[in-house]
C-alpha cells in the first residue's frame, strides 16, 4: 500500500460517486483532503462522514467555471496545510443533445466545466506544489473515440488529455502529469445511457462488465504515488 500521510490532495467535483471513491482512498492512504463541488451541503457531509475530526478533510464550494473560485480553493490548501501535493480535477458535466439541436449556451457551457475548469485549478495549483507532486485530470473514453450526442463533452475531454501532455512537459520533471480515461463505471451518471444502450455497450467492452469506481480510484492513487 502506498502511505500518504503529511501529504495533501486538492479534489475538485468532490461529491461524484467517482470522486468520493477517490477521496475516500486518499484519506485511508493517510493524506490530508481539501474536496470542493459546487454543492456545498453535500460535500460537507460527505467530508464529516469521512473525517468526524474535521482535521485531515475540509471542503468549500467551488464553481469550477470561475477562475477565482479555483485561486480559493489553492488558498483553502495553503491555509490548513501549507503546501500541496496531489491535484485530482474531477467536476464534469455530461449532458446529451445532438450537435444539430446544440444552442452555443450548452455547448460553451459543457467546455467551461470540463475543460476551462481542469485549466484553471492546475494554473492556480502550480505554485503550492511540493518537488514529486502529481497532478491527475480526469478525462474520459469519450475523449479518444467521440460519443454519440455528447459532443461537447467528448471535445472538452478530447482536450484535456492533449492539455495534460502539453502541461507535464512544462512542469516536467518537478511535477508529474497524468489523466485517466474511464469507460463505463458503474455510477448514476450512466443510467440513462445503459437504459437506451446498455447490452450493447457492455459486449464490446472486454470484461463484459461495468466498472467499479475503485477501480478507477486506485489507479489515480498509483499514479500520484511514488511507485
Amino acid at each position: 500500500m502506498f502511505d500518504f500521510s503529511g501529504k495533501t490532495l486538492l479534489l475538485t467535483g468532490a461529491n461524484g460517486v467517482i470522486s468520493r471513491t477517490i477521496a475516500r482512498t486518499f484519506f485511508d492512504l493517510g493524506a490530508n483532503c481539501v474536496l470542493t463541488d459546487l454543492d456545498e451541503p453535500g460535500i460537507s457531509a460527505f467530508a464529516r462522514e469521512l473525517d468526524p475530526s474535521g482535521k485531515r478533510a475540509v471542503t468549500m464550494r467551488q464553481d469550477v467555471t470561475n477562475a477565482a473560485d479555483a485561486d480559493r480553493a489553492v488558498e483553502r490548501v495553503r491555509e490548513h496545510f501549507g503546501s500541496l501535493n496531489f491535484l485530482v480535477t474531477s467536476a464534469g458535466l455530461y449532458r446529451e443533445k445532438s450537435v444539430e439541436e446544440m444552442d452555443d449556451a450548452h455547448w460553451r457551457k459543457g467546455l467551461a466545466v470540463n475543460l476551462d475548469g481542469v485549466f484553471y485549478a492546475c494554473r492556480a495549483a502550480i505554485p503550492l506544489f511540493e518537488d514529486g507532486s502529481a497532478i491527475v485530470n480526469l478525462a474520459s473514453m469519450a475523449g479518444h473515440r467521440g460519443s454519440r450526442l455528447h459532443a461537447d463533452y467528448s471535445a472538452a475531454k478530447g482536450a484535456v488529455l492533449s492539455f495534460s501532455r502539453s502541461l507535464a512537459i512544462e512542469l516536467a520533471p518537478r511535477v508529474r502529469v497524468n489523466a485517466v480515461s474511464p469507460g463505463l463505471i458503474d455510477t448514476p451518471l450512466i443510467e440513462g445511457l445503459l437504459k437506451v444502450a446498455g447490452e450493447m455497450l457492455i459486449q464490446s467492452t472486454p470484461t463484459k462488465r461495468l466498472g467499479k469506481p475503485q477501480e478507477v480510484a486506485r489507479v489515480v492513487a498509483f499514479l500520484c504515488s511514488d511507485w
